[in-house]
């Protein structure tokens, strides 16, 4: 008996909002696919209604993502082709699509991902905030200790945050936002994005909770917001250092086995002055 070959795992990115921005590749691929599994059939059926695509579909949502991802697994062992399709964006991305990639890879079977929409960095790259290096925090957990977790967490960031919440919880979500990284911290608020009434609006935490005083939150929104600077974070040691007296400071050095030049110059560096204030503050001490 001839062995079957294994089918492929296909992600397959869908529009966050504009149909336009759907991919030829990924059009050609539920298409040619011998089964498309959705986050939500009914409300993938219109997709694939609008572009005309008969593939079959089943559901794989959060809910049976374990026993699913199973089932599906096992029909490509048997040579089935799948694409996975989730209400809208990249799949893998703060869904249930990750758990039917691990199971991919525990199986052996190849997995493919095709680029297209994803909120996360649509927002990131309209912002105007830095974009070298950011980090994605999704949705903040519901549980109230995890999430005071993850919010002391971020209050160390040096990172561009990026953070997606509803429109009935995002006043919340700014107001403890505000209280852990400061109300005067910059941020975007990015809102049905490639949509009608798209909007990237840049303000600081007291200027949004001021907006929305007067106006109700309207469309899914991501929040991209500043990181700590390294300016602010170099400033605040400094002043911890200038706590202790400059006795203090080389004495915690030498105690260690420095030797005195190199701790005079470790103690210049942590309070951000030269040298020899630190050598003729210590000779005119010893001098009185």
């Amino acid at each position: 008996m001839e062995e079957t070959t294994v089918g492929k795992l296909y992600l397959c990115a869908t529009p966050i909002g504009n149909l336009d921005d759907i991919t030829l590749r990924v059009l050609k691929t539920l298409q040619e696919v011998d089964l498309i599994a959705a986050e939500d059939t009914r409300h993938s059926i219109k997709l694939l209604n609008h572009f005309e695509i008969k593939t079959p579909m089943t559901s794989y949502h959060e809910y049976n993502k374990v026993d699913k991802a199973r089932y599906l697994v096992e029909q490509m062992k048997k040579g089935v082709n799948i694409a996975v399709i989730t209400d809208a964006g990249t799949p893998g991305i703060s869904d249930p699509g990750e758990e039917l990639v691990r199971q991919c890879y525990e199986a052996g079977i190849p997995v493919t991902s095709l680029p297209g929409p994803a909120a996360c960095i649509t927002a990131l790259t309209m912002s105007g905030q830095l974009t070298r290096r950011f980090c994605f925090e999704a949705f903040l957990p519901v549980d109230k200790k995890e999430r005071q977790w993850v919010l002391e967490e971020l209050k160390q960031e040096t990172r561009t945050m990026i953070i997606y919440e509803a429109p009935h919880h995002l006043v919340r979500t700014l107001e403890e936002l505000a209280g852990v990284l400061g109300a005067d911290r910059k941020l975007t608020l990015c809102r049905e994005l490639t949509k009608k009434y798209e909007e990237g609006f840049q303000s600081t935490f007291a200027g949004l909770l001021e907006r929305f005083e007067t106006e109700e939150p309207k469309g899914e929104c991501v929040l991209v917001i500043a990181g700590r600077s390294f300016n602010e974070i170099q400033k605040e040691q400094q002043q911890s250092w200038e706590e202790m007296s400059i006795e203090e400071h080389m004495d915690l050095y030498l105690n260690q086995g420095i030797d005195k030049k190199e701790a005079m110059k470790r103690v210049a560096k942590d309070r951000g002055i030269p040298k020899r204030d630190v050598y003729r503050y210590l000779t005119d001490a010893k001098d009185e």
